[in-house]
Protein backbone atom coordinates (compact mmCIF):
# COMPACT_ATOMS: atom_id res chain seq x y z
CA UNK A 1 0.00 0.00 0.00
CA UNK A 2 2.52 2.37 1.09
CA UNK A 3 4.38 1.49 -2.38
CA UNK A 4 1.82 3.42 -4.22
CA UNK A 5 1.82 6.48 -2.05
CA UNK A 6 5.86 6.45 -3.02
CA UNK A 7 4.67 6.05 -6.97
CA UNK A 8 2.07 9.17 -6.35
CA UNK A 9 4.74 11.29 -4.71
CA UNK A 10 7.34 10.31 -7.19
CA UNK A 11 4.77 11.51 -10.46
CA UNK A 12 4.44 14.56 -8.61
CA UNK A 13 7.47 15.70 -8.18
CA UNK A 14 8.01 14.79 -11.77
CA UNK A 15 5.04 17.12 -12.50
CA UNK A 16 2.77 14.33 -14.17
CA UNK A 17 -0.63 15.57 -14.67
CA UNK A 18 -2.98 12.61 -13.32
CA UNK A 19 -6.64 11.65 -14.17
CA UNK A 20 -8.29 12.81 -11.02
CA UNK A 21 -6.50 16.60 -11.05
CA UNK A 22 -7.00 16.85 -14.96
CA UNK A 23 -10.83 16.44 -14.08
CA UNK A 24 -11.41 18.74 -11.37
CA UNK A 25 -8.74 21.65 -11.23
CA UNK A 26 -7.79 21.38 -14.85
CA UNK A 27 -11.43 21.00 -17.00
CA UNK A 28 -13.91 21.71 -14.62
CA UNK A 29 -12.09 24.82 -13.41
CA UNK A 30 -11.81 26.05 -17.35
CA UNK A 31 -14.48 24.13 -19.51
CA UNK A 32 -17.71 25.22 -19.07
CA UNK A 33 -19.89 22.07 -19.73
CA UNK A 34 -22.64 24.30 -21.91
CA UNK A 35 -19.25 24.73 -24.57
CA UNK A 36 -18.68 20.79 -24.86
CA UNK A 37 -21.68 20.44 -27.50
CA UNK A 38 -19.62 22.58 -30.11
CA UNK A 39 -16.76 19.80 -30.06
CA UNK A 40 -18.45 16.78 -29.05
CA UNK A 41 -20.49 17.18 -32.12
CA UNK A 42 -18.19 16.85 -35.02
CA UNK A 43 -20.70 18.38 -37.72
CA UNK A 44 -21.13 21.19 -35.15
CA UNK A 45 -17.40 21.85 -34.73
CA UNK A 46 -16.85 21.65 -38.56
CA UNK A 47 -19.66 23.92 -38.88
CA UNK A 48 -18.04 26.53 -36.42
CA UNK A 49 -14.31 26.08 -37.96
CA UNK A 50 -15.53 27.11 -41.80
CA UNK A 51 -17.21 30.41 -40.22
CA UNK A 52 -13.74 31.66 -38.43
CA UNK A 53 -11.48 29.88 -41.64
CA UNK A 54 -9.48 27.12 -39.81
CA UNK A 55 -8.93 25.00 -42.65
CA UNK A 56 -10.67 21.45 -42.08
CA UNK A 57 -11.51 18.59 -44.70
CA UNK A 58 -14.18 19.07 -46.93
CA UNK A 59 -18.08 17.86 -46.07
CA UNK A 60 -19.21 15.73 -48.54
CA UNK A 61 -22.89 14.70 -46.89
CA UNK A 62 -24.58 14.04 -43.45
CA UNK A 63 -26.22 10.38 -43.30
CA UNK A 64 -29.32 11.13 -40.07
CA UNK A 65 -31.64 8.26 -41.24
CA UNK A 66 -31.54 4.32 -41.61
CA UNK A 67 -33.35 5.21 -44.75
CA UNK A 68 -31.06 7.65 -45.89
CA UNK A 69 -28.38 4.83 -46.07
CA UNK A 70 -29.11 4.00 -49.44
CA UNK A 71 -28.28 7.19 -50.91
CA UNK A 72 -24.96 6.65 -50.09
CA UNK A 73 -23.44 5.92 -53.45
CA UNK A 74 -25.70 9.21 -54.60
CA UNK A 75 -24.04 10.99 -51.61
CA UNK A 76 -20.15 10.17 -52.38
CA UNK A 77 -20.97 10.20 -56.44
CA UNK A 78 -17.58 11.87 -57.99
CA UNK A 79 -15.97 10.94 -55.13
CA UNK A 80 -13.24 7.48 -55.33
CA UNK A 81 -11.92 7.98 -51.80
CA UNK A 82 -13.63 9.29 -48.73
CA UNK A 83 -14.02 8.98 -44.59
CA UNK A 84 -17.16 7.95 -42.90
CA UNK A 85 -17.16 9.01 -39.27
CA UNK A 86 -19.47 9.31 -36.46
CA UNK A 87 -20.21 12.57 -35.38
CA UNK A 88 -20.54 11.87 -31.67
CA UNK A 89 -17.28 9.15 -32.00
CA UNK A 90 -14.28 10.00 -29.76
CA UNK A 91 -10.64 7.99 -29.77
CA UNK A 92 -11.04 7.40 -33.53
CA UNK A 93 -13.85 4.37 -32.86
CA UNK A 94 -16.27 3.86 -36.11
CA UNK A 95 -14.24 6.05 -38.51
CA UNK A 96 -13.97 4.27 -41.88
CA UNK A 97 -11.79 5.81 -44.49
CA UNK A 98 -12.56 4.28 -48.26
CA UNK A 99 -9.14 4.52 -50.78
CA UNK A 100 -11.35 3.44 -53.39
CA UNK A 101 -14.50 2.24 -54.51
CA UNK A 102 -16.52 0.88 -57.68
CA UNK A 103 -19.85 0.92 -56.39
CA UNK A 104 -19.56 -2.45 -55.25
CA UNK A 105 -16.53 -2.90 -53.62
CA UNK A 106 -14.98 -0.98 -51.42
CA UNK A 107 -11.07 -0.74 -49.98
CA UNK A 108 -10.16 0.40 -46.53
CA UNK A 109 -6.79 2.01 -45.56
CA UNK A 110 -6.00 -1.15 -44.45
CA UNK A 111 -6.41 -2.52 -47.71
CA UNK A 112 -9.19 -4.81 -47.05
CA UNK A 113 -11.98 -5.29 -49.44
CA UNK A 114 -15.43 -4.48 -47.90
CA UNK A 115 -19.25 -4.81 -49.96
CA UNK A 116 -21.90 -2.32 -50.09
CA UNK A 117 -23.81 -4.65 -47.58
CA UNK A 118 -20.34 -3.99 -45.11
CA UNK A 119 -20.08 -0.48 -45.29
CA UNK A 120 -24.17 -0.02 -45.32
CA UNK A 121 -24.27 -2.16 -41.80
CA UNK A 122 -21.46 0.57 -40.91
CA UNK A 123 -23.16 3.08 -41.54
CA UNK A 124 -26.39 1.26 -39.74
CA UNK A 125 -24.39 0.98 -36.81
CA UNK A 126 -23.27 4.47 -36.22
CA UNK A 127 -26.77 5.60 -36.40
CA UNK A 128 -27.53 3.22 -33.79
CA UNK A 129 -24.82 5.09 -31.43
CA UNK A 130 -22.51 2.46 -31.40
CA UNK A 131 -19.49 4.27 -31.53
CA UNK A 132 -20.89 7.43 -29.73
CA UNK A 133 -19.88 8.72 -26.48
CA UNK A 134 -22.60 7.34 -24.19
CA UNK A 135 -24.00 5.06 -27.18
CA UNK A 136 -26.97 7.81 -28.28
CA UNK A 137 -28.20 7.63 -32.06
CA UNK A 138 -25.50 9.27 -34.00
CA UNK A 139 -25.20 11.00 -37.30
CA UNK A 140 -23.06 9.36 -40.09
CA UNK A 141 -20.58 12.33 -41.19
CA UNK A 142 -19.06 11.84 -44.70
CA UNK A 143 -16.02 13.89 -45.99
CA UNK A 144 -13.32 14.18 -47.96
CA UNK A 145 -10.25 12.14 -46.94
CA UNK A 146 -6.77 13.95 -46.48
CA UNK A 147 -4.51 13.98 -49.48
CA UNK A 148 -1.31 12.80 -47.17
CA UNK A 149 1.74 14.91 -47.21
CA UNK A 150 4.62 13.13 -48.67
CA UNK A 151 7.06 14.63 -46.10
CA UNK A 152 5.73 11.78 -43.47
CA UNK A 153 5.54 9.06 -45.98
CA UNK A 154 8.90 6.69 -44.46
CA UNK A 155 7.11 7.97 -40.79
CA UNK A 156 3.78 6.30 -41.07
CA UNK A 157 2.25 2.91 -42.17
CA UNK A 158 -0.27 3.13 -45.10
CA UNK A 159 -2.34 6.08 -42.56
CA UNK A 160 -2.61 9.74 -41.96
CA UNK A 161 -0.38 10.79 -39.44
CA UNK A 162 -2.25 13.93 -36.74
CA UNK A 163 -0.40 16.29 -34.28
CA UNK A 164 -2.10 16.40 -30.88
CA UNK A 165 -1.90 19.99 -29.39
CA UNK A 166 -2.88 20.68 -25.98
CA UNK A 167 -4.11 24.05 -25.39
CA UNK A 168 -4.37 25.67 -22.27
CA UNK A 169 -5.97 28.80 -22.22
CA UNK A 170 -5.59 29.57 -25.92
CA UNK A 171 -1.23 28.52 -25.53
CA UNK A 172 -0.63 25.75 -26.80
CA UNK A 173 1.19 23.51 -23.57
CA UNK A 174 2.63 20.15 -24.83
CA UNK A 175 2.68 18.54 -28.62
CA UNK A 176 2.98 15.03 -29.87
CA UNK A 177 2.74 13.25 -33.30
CA UNK A 178 0.74 9.94 -33.77
CA UNK A 179 1.93 7.78 -36.57
CA UNK A 180 0.05 4.61 -37.76
CA UNK A 181 1.14 1.03 -37.20
CA UNK A 182 0.39 -1.94 -38.82
CA UNK A 183 -0.36 -3.06 -35.49
CA UNK A 184 -2.51 -0.03 -34.98
CA UNK A 185 -4.25 -0.99 -38.37
CA UNK A 186 -3.45 2.14 -40.44
CA UNK A 187 -4.91 4.39 -37.13
CA UNK A 188 -3.11 6.93 -35.49
CA UNK A 189 -4.26 5.68 -32.31
CA UNK A 190 -1.75 5.20 -29.42
CA UNK A 191 -4.07 2.46 -27.63
CA UNK A 192 -4.19 0.67 -30.61
CA UNK A 193 -0.47 0.59 -31.54
CA UNK A 194 0.28 3.63 -33.17
CA UNK A 195 3.60 5.43 -32.15
CA UNK A 196 3.68 8.81 -29.97
CA UNK A 197 6.37 11.25 -31.10
CA UNK A 198 6.63 13.88 -28.34
CA UNK A 199 7.34 17.57 -30.34
CA UNK A 200 9.01 20.65 -28.89
CA UNK A 201 6.47 23.37 -29.11
CA UNK A 202 9.08 25.63 -30.56
CA UNK A 203 10.00 24.01 -33.23
CA UNK A 204 8.35 21.04 -34.02
CA UNK A 205 11.19 18.33 -34.03
CA UNK A 206 11.28 15.16 -32.27
CA UNK A 207 11.61 15.05 -28.50
CA UNK A 208 11.11 11.65 -27.59
CA UNK A 209 9.17 8.91 -28.81
CA UNK A 210 6.76 5.54 -27.35
CA UNK A 211 5.02 3.20 -28.46
CA UNK A 212 3.25 1.24 -25.82
CA UNK A 213 4.47 3.43 -23.57
CA UNK A 214 8.41 2.03 -23.99
CA UNK A 215 10.43 4.16 -25.88
CA UNK A 216 10.96 3.54 -29.45
CA UNK A 217 14.02 5.59 -31.80
CA UNK A 218 12.88 3.44 -35.23
CA UNK A 219 9.49 3.61 -36.31
CA UNK A 220 8.71 -0.64 -36.44
CA UNK A 221 7.34 -0.93 -39.84
CA UNK A 222 9.22 1.82 -42.31
CA UNK A 223 12.20 1.71 -40.75
CA UNK A 224 12.24 5.32 -40.44
CA UNK A 225 14.29 7.51 -37.37
CA UNK A 226 11.86 9.28 -35.48
CA UNK A 227 14.76 11.36 -34.06
CA UNK A 228 14.81 12.88 -37.45
CA UNK A 229 10.86 13.95 -37.77
CA UNK A 230 10.11 17.64 -37.97
CA UNK A 231 6.81 18.87 -38.81
CA UNK A 232 6.37 21.75 -41.09
CA UNK A 233 4.17 24.75 -41.20
CA UNK A 234 4.89 24.56 -37.53
CA UNK A 235 2.97 27.67 -36.75
CA UNK A 236 0.47 27.59 -38.60
CA UNK A 237 -0.66 24.23 -36.92
CA UNK A 238 0.14 25.82 -33.18
CA UNK A 239 -2.16 28.87 -34.97
CA UNK A 240 -4.71 26.22 -35.29
CA UNK A 241 -4.90 25.16 -31.91
CA UNK A 242 -5.04 28.76 -30.57
CA UNK A 243 -7.72 29.42 -33.00
CA UNK A 244 -9.93 26.85 -31.76
CA UNK A 245 -9.65 28.30 -28.23
CA UNK A 246 -11.09 31.72 -29.57
CA UNK A 247 -14.21 29.26 -31.68
CA UNK A 248 -15.21 27.38 -28.25
CA UNK A 249 -14.25 28.91 -25.47
CA UNK A 250 -13.00 26.08 -24.06
CA UNK A 251 -9.77 26.58 -21.64
CA UNK A 252 -8.46 23.12 -21.81
CA UNK A 253 -8.41 21.25 -24.92
CA UNK A 254 -6.94 18.77 -27.50
CA UNK A 255 -6.42 20.21 -31.02
CA UNK A 256 -5.81 17.29 -33.79
CA UNK A 257 -4.16 18.71 -36.88
CA UNK A 258 -3.01 16.60 -40.04
CA UNK A 259 -0.74 17.99 -43.09
CA UNK A 260 -2.74 17.79 -46.84
CA UNK A 261 -0.18 18.16 -49.76
CA UNK A 262 -2.25 20.58 -51.35
CA UNK A 263 -4.03 22.27 -48.59
CA UNK A 264 -1.57 22.40 -45.61
CA UNK A 265 -2.39 22.08 -41.88
CA UNK A 266 -5.71 21.21 -41.16
CA UNK A 267 -8.33 20.57 -37.96
CA UNK A 268 -9.84 17.41 -37.88
CA UNK A 269 -11.69 17.54 -34.64
CA UNK A 270 -11.00 19.06 -31.18
CA UNK A 271 -11.04 17.05 -27.50
CA UNK A 272 -12.88 19.06 -24.77
CA UNK A 273 -11.48 16.08 -22.66
CA UNK A 274 -7.87 15.25 -24.29
CA UNK A 275 -6.19 11.87 -22.44
CA UNK A 276 -2.86 12.58 -20.80
CA UNK A 277 -0.60 10.14 -22.67
CA UNK A 278 1.08 13.24 -24.32
CA UNK A 279 3.01 12.90 -21.31
CA UNK A 280 4.49 9.41 -21.73
CA UNK A 281 5.09 10.75 -25.40
CA UNK A 282 7.11 13.38 -24.51
CA UNK A 283 8.81 11.91 -21.73
CA UNK A 284 7.78 15.10 -19.22
CA UNK A 285 4.56 16.13 -16.77
CA UNK A 286 2.19 18.67 -18.32
CA UNK A 287 1.55 20.02 -14.36
CA UNK A 288 4.60 22.64 -15.04
CA UNK A 289 3.46 23.90 -18.24
CA UNK A 290 0.33 24.69 -17.10
CA UNK A 291 1.64 26.34 -13.83
CA UNK A 292 4.12 28.40 -16.50
CA UNK A 293 0.99 29.06 -19.11
CA UNK A 294 -0.94 30.94 -15.95
CA UNK A 295 1.55 33.34 -15.75
CA UNK A 296 1.18 34.58 -19.29
CA UNK A 297 -0.62 37.20 -20.97
CA UNK A 298 -4.55 36.80 -21.21
CA UNK A 299 -5.03 39.42 -23.59
CA UNK A 300 -3.55 38.83 -26.66
CA UNK A 301 -4.98 37.51 -30.01
CA UNK A 302 -4.40 33.89 -30.99
CA UNK A 303 -1.41 35.07 -33.78
CA UNK A 304 0.18 37.19 -30.71
CA UNK A 305 -0.16 34.28 -28.49
CA UNK A 306 1.51 32.04 -30.32
CA UNK A 307 4.11 34.66 -31.09
CA UNK A 308 4.86 34.64 -27.69
CA UNK A 309 5.26 30.51 -27.24
CA UNK A 310 7.83 30.77 -30.01
CA UNK A 311 9.51 33.51 -29.30
CA UNK A 312 9.24 33.55 -24.93
CA UNK A 313 12.77 33.17 -23.16
CA UNK A 314 12.40 31.81 -20.05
Amino acid sequence: MFGWFKIAKKLKKLGVLGMNERNYAVIAKNNKRSLYTLVDDKVKTKKLANKVCINTPKMIGIIEHQYEVKNLLEIVKGHKTFVIKPAHGSGGKGVLVIKEHNGEEFINASGDVLSFDDVYQHISNTLSGLFSLGGKYDVALIEETVNFSKVFKDFSYHGVPDVRVIVYKGYPAMVMMRLATKESGGRANLHQGAVGVGLDVRSGRTLNAVMHNKPVVIHPDTGANLMELKVPFWREHLLIGAMAYDMTGLGYLGADIVLDKERGPMMLEINARPGLAIQIANGVGLRDRLKEIDTYPQNLSAEQRIDWVLNYEK
